[in-house]
């Protein structure tokens, strides 16, 4: 323990003087720990000995994303999404459907020995997009408001609504009794347990926090140490509820940091979200790292020309041939369209979505794991190359495109 922990430590402290410059290249946070976790984990030197069972990297993932979620909803440009709302809807509602179906058509083609409900489950668990893979993109100031925005809320509700979808095919693929329900019916059912669950205990809960900080603050009883953690807690508490009931705490957790961004002062928000978010990092290394030791290593000593393939068609064709359907009409640019499409990064719903596969038990749940990993690490490398470089330009283009289209008008 007390070697795992000595590494990691001085592994986090290196990566914490270097940070700013690391960010301002095509080097993710996401990819370095990963590919420090490959390297020193068992399928490299060997000198981080992590022991991890799937649990425990499925709760790491969960909680790095809850906590992803809550702060980017919490820091969202809310003006700019009430005007682009169409955008993330249009990804949603058609955008995301189509993403699974396509991803069904390549599997069964490419693997034409797995079964059709286990091919369905790999489709849905590479649909949901990654809030933090996407950070660069999101964040940054030379991409337009709107489709920064855009991103950011199709991310954060992707996974939570797959989520019921998965749900289904597991239930169907394992054989479960549905409880005399039809297919139809159990999916309804999830739909409305899942998100409704999630949508009441992310909107109600923060409504009462924020009744209480209110409270104790007219009368003197926070403390500036303590406070700094009561976003964290309220976020992990959003998602932990949620799932508890029953519901998807990936949608609690957003709706959580979005109805904090609509009732709570600006500049208190902003500095308890960068406590929230330095948690949120810390985890994020543990998680990435204990990724890249434990699973990335034994997904590419498996890789072959199947799982290279799809891994490939699953951020390319499969994700960027929806979403430029599902924009059609939409007032934007051909450029913009391939570029919403194309910064749609896999990464910890993934993950978690792929261990709740494998323990299901499937005849091809590790197979399911294996294209999991290799198109999250395809992802980030090259979501990671191509972010800064197009996002540059794409923002440079965008402002020459609109300043011809006043001088027309």
């Amino acid at each position: 323990m007390y070697q795992t922990l000595t590494v990691l430590a001085l592994f986090a402290f290196l990566y914490s003087l270097f940070a700013g410059g690391i960010q301002r290249t095509w080097l993710s946070a996401a990819l370095v720990f990963s590919l420090f976790g490959l390297m020193a984990g068992p399928s490299g030197l060997n000198i981080l000995p992590l022991a991890a069972d799937r649990e425990t990297i499925k709760t790491l993932a969960e909680l790095t994303l809850a906590l992803v979620l809550f702060t980017d909803a919490g820091s969202a440009d809310i003006d700019v999404l009430r005007r682009v709302r169409a955008l993330p809807i249009r990804l949603l509602l058609v955008g995301l459907p189509l993403t699974i179906g396509a991803g069904y058509l390549a599997g069964l083609i490419v693997f034409n020995h797995v079964p059709a409900l286990e091919i369905a489950l790999l489709a849905t668990l590479l649909a949901p997009t990654d809030a933090a893979l996407g950070e660069p993109v999101i964040t940054n100031p030379s991409v337009p408001a709107a489709y920064r925005e855009g991103l950011n809320v199709e991310s954060g509700l992707n996974d939570g609504i797959s989520v019921p979808v998965l749900l289904l095919f597991l239930t169907l693929a394992t054989g479960r009794d549905m409880g005399g329900q039809s297919t139809g019916n159990l999916m309804l059912h999830l739909f409305v347990e899942e998100i409704g669950i999630g949508l009441v205990v992310g909107f109600g809960l923060v409504r009462v926090a924020a009744w209480l900080g209110r409270f104790a603050g007219t009368r003197g009883w926070r403390d500036s140490v303590w406070s700094e953690v009561t976003l964290a807690m309220l976020a992990l508490g959003c998602f932990s509820l949620a799932q508890a009931l029953g519901g998807s705490g990936f949608i609690a957790s957003f709706v959580g940091g979005l109805t904090l961004n609509r009732i709570v002062d600006k500049e208190e928000k902003e500095e308890f979200l960068g406590y929230t978010e330095s948690f949120g990092n810390l985890l994020s290394l543990i998680t990435w790292t204990s990724f890249g030791a434990l699973v990335a290593g034994p997904a590419l000593a498996h890789l072959n020309w199947q799982i290279l393939i799809y891994a490939l068609l699953s951020l390319t064709v499969v994700r960027m041939l929806p979403v430029f359907l599902s924009l059609t009409g939409y007032p934007m640019s051909t450029e913009a369209k391939l570029f919403t499409g194309w910064f749609g990064p896999r990464g910890l719903a993934s993950v978690v979505f792929a261990v709740i596969v494998l323990n299901a038990g499937l005849p091809h749940g590790k197979l399911v794991v294996y294209v999991a990993a290799v198109t999250i690490i395809f992802s980030i490398l090259l979501h990671g190359i191509t972010a800064n470089p197009w996002a540059r330009g794409f923002g440079r283009r965008e402002e020459e495109r609109a300043a011809r289209t006043r001088t027309t008008t």
